[in-house]
């Protein structure tokens, strides 16, 4: 099997200093296309303007618009940025969209759209959607999920779940938030380019959804050499990145690969 390479562009895009322009949160995305979907957790203005402008396409998942709504603000020279940064779809069974943000976002012209089926998550709806778009476009787009490692325990286990299942067919699909970035490794070898400006010190290695894996690592503090890790037995938290050094991790069975955001400014 080959090595995967994990290179992180949207990393490489710093986010705007509190002195620059709005509209320059717009500016310049990876190569490899990127979708973002916004869930309904809290994250910071800095680090959605460090993921938005790694993306082409935009989408809140129902209550996910309450947030986007809210963390924006007039900038100094009197510029509502909520115009500027406009989802490209709102999708949900909308339970938890607010009166005010749905009036808002429909009289800027973002499609709402109500899907009431219970047996799909609204960030099973986004991804839906997204792909349906990806088959009309024949392209495919790299998810980063922002929110889905905080707040409510379910709703953390069904982020964990649903990527975990989902790597059969994606690639490249991530969860961010102020705290963490995190993805599932496939059973394999891969090397993760760390941007150390973002990235660390704290990463862990985490057996979700299965039973027991082999892991051998370079890169860490910590390094592990054919290492049995299951959640009765050994499991790699609170590891460190080695400073100026990229990451290369061997697994038998897919596990999740956490490492810790720093704060952005």
């Amino acid at each position: 099997m080959a090595e995967s390479t994990w290179s992180l562009p949207f990393l490489s895009h710093s986010p705007p200093s509190s002195s620059s322009s709005a509209t320059e949160t717009t500016s310049p995305t990876p190569s490899q296309p990127h979708a973002l979907i916004i869930l309904n957790q809290p994250f910071s203005l800095p680090l959605l303007h460090l993921v938005w402008r790694a993306c082409t396409w935009h989408c809140c998942a129902d209550g996910g618009a309450n947030r986007l709504h809210d963390v924006l603000k007039c900038t100094p020279a009197g510029v509502d940025e909520r115009s500027l940064l406009l989802p490209d779809l709102i999708k949900g069974d909308l339970d938890s969209l607010r009166g005010d943000v749905t009036e808002y976002y429909a009289s800027q012209g973002v499609p709402i759209v109500h899907d009431p089926d219970q047996y799909s998550t609204d960030l099973m709806k986004c991804i839906h959607i997204l792909s349906d778009k990806e088959k009309t476009e024949g392209i495919t787009y790299d998810i980063i999920i922002l929110g889905g490692l905080s707040g409510r325990l379910d709703q953390t286990v069904h982020t964990l779940s649903l990527l975990h299942k989902l790597r059969k067919s994606r690639k490249h699909i991530y969860a961010i938030s102020d705290d963490n970035l995190a993805w599932v490794l496939d059973k394999g070898e891969h090397h993760i380019r760390i941007n150390h400006e973002l990235l660390g010190p704290t990463c862990g290695l985490l057996p979700v959804g299965i039973d027991s894996t082999s892991i051998t690592t370079r890169g860490l503090r910590w390094n592990l050499t054919d290492c049995i890790s299951s959640f009765d037995g050994m499991v790699s938290t609170s590891n460190h990145l080695l400073p100026g050094e990229d990451v290369w991790i061997k697994t038998t069975k897919p596990i999740w690969w956490t490492v810790e955001l720093r704060t952005l400014r």
